[in-house]
């Protein structure tokens, strides 16, 4: 992630000559603040880092990625990047027992002295957690070398920002062998609608399990997406769906964390519950409709009957004419293979619809999907 939260590009404002005042006052720490957003272990549901990220309060101008823009285009990156620093250490000795704070750093200034200085004046830096933006490409990976070695020989890990953004993430995670590795944004959005996504991750996590490394999905901004990541076993999440960069130092939303805590863990993917996702519900046909109409980018809509018990799985055309068939149901707890041997008994025009599971009081768990199965299986099988 960037200085900004979620990464978002800045809006290219430029106040003009202001700028050499205003980054002046900024590189001698006016007007410049710094905001944590929680990371987040969704095996647990609980908080167990931050991501300092700059924030200009004192200023007209409030984009980081505005202010970060001007300052590399000034010859004031190192100044600004070593303030931004110096804020966001200013509360490391409150730092939570048992949480790491990550700190991001343009790679090219790493070897600069402004920048070593910091390190140095923080001693042991046992719990940082040190963030290498694609700010400015890597012109030399040897050149890092010495300095990355000496932030791992006082304690610190690497991370490496933006995985699977393209070839020059991908050469990143081979040349550096971070102990974080944060999977881009693009990747994470709309993850659970889009198989290929899924893949990918996953394919990332086998990747940093073989190099002893973490993976975290950033910029989660919806529950679904959320969910998806929990069914992949991604270990770490941050994201506006869980908390906004605020003061040091905020916790987790107790809806959300109790959400991520109650979940089974994901073991080997071999019954209905460890592939379920979550699907908008409505009493009608007519509700659906209008459901499907508010969001084009929903696919299906579960009818509900009484007593929380799902009746159909209905597509935008289904629904607005009203068409309800009967879904097929199954339990939480079937195995992978024997729903899918099931749903090949149905009729040819709705055997690939989702799936309708249930608890063992007969009560909507979610729906599962045909292709989420078939992937299972066959990675369970490979």
């Amino acid at each position: 992630m960037s200085h900004a939260a979620g990464g978002r590009p800045g809006t290219g404002a430029d106040p003009g000559p202001a700028w050499d005042e205003h980054l002046a006052a900024a590189c001698r720490g006016e007007g410049l603040s710094a905001a944590y957003q929680p990371i987040v272990d969704t095996a647990r549901g609980t908080v167990v880092g931050y991501e300092a990220l700059a924030r200009f309060p004192g200023f007209a101008e409030r984009n980081p990625e505005v202010w970060f823009a001007a300052a590399r285009a000034r010859g004031q990156a190192a100044g600004l990047e070593a303030a931004a620093l110096r804020a966001a250490l200013a509360v490391r000795p409150s730092l939570p027992a048992n949480c790491f704070l990550t700190l991001n750093v343009s790679p090219g200034l790493l070897p600069t002295e402004g920048i070593r200085e910091i390190w140095r004046s923080q001693g042991n830096l046992g719990g940082l957690v040190i963030e290498l933006t694609e700010q400015t490409p890597i012109d030399s990976y040897l050149e890092l070398e010495p300095d990355l070695n000496q932030l791992r020989a006082a304690g610190a890990l690497i991370a490496v920002d933006d995985a699977g953004a393209g070839y020059a993430g991908l050469r990143h995670l081979l040349a550096l062998r971070p102990s974080l590795i944060k999977i881009d944004r693009e990747l994470v959005q709309d993850v659970d609608r889009d198989e290929a996504k899924r893949a990918l991750i996953s394919m990332l996590g086998t990747f940093a399990s073989r190099v002893d490394a973490w993976i975290l999905a950033e910029g989660v901004e919806r529950v679904e997406e959320l969910d998806a990541l929990v069914t992949l076993g991604v270990p770490l999440v941050q994201g506006y769906c869980l908390a906004r960069p605020g003061p040091p130092w905020e916790q987790l939303d107790p809806d959300v964390a109790h959400r991520l805590a109650s979940r089974a863990p994901v073991t080997g993917k071999n019954i209905v519950r460890d592939i379920l996702e979550p699907a908008a519900a409505a009493t009608s046909a007519a509700a659906a409709a209008a459901a499907f109409a508010g969001n084009p980018a929903l696919q299906n809509v579960v009818l509900m009957g009484e007593h929380q018990r799902p009746v159909a799985v209905l597509d935008p055309s289904t629904a607005a004419l009203g068409l309800v068939s009967p879904g097929m149901r199954v339990n939480l707890d079937t195995p992978l293979s024997e729903a899918l041997a099931r749903s090949m008994t149905r009729a040819e025009g709705s055997r690939f619809d989702p799936l309708l599971v249930t608890d063992n009081a007969g009560r909507y768990a979610g729906v599962a999907r045909m292709e989420r199965m078939i992937t299972a299986l066959a990675t369970a099988r490979n």
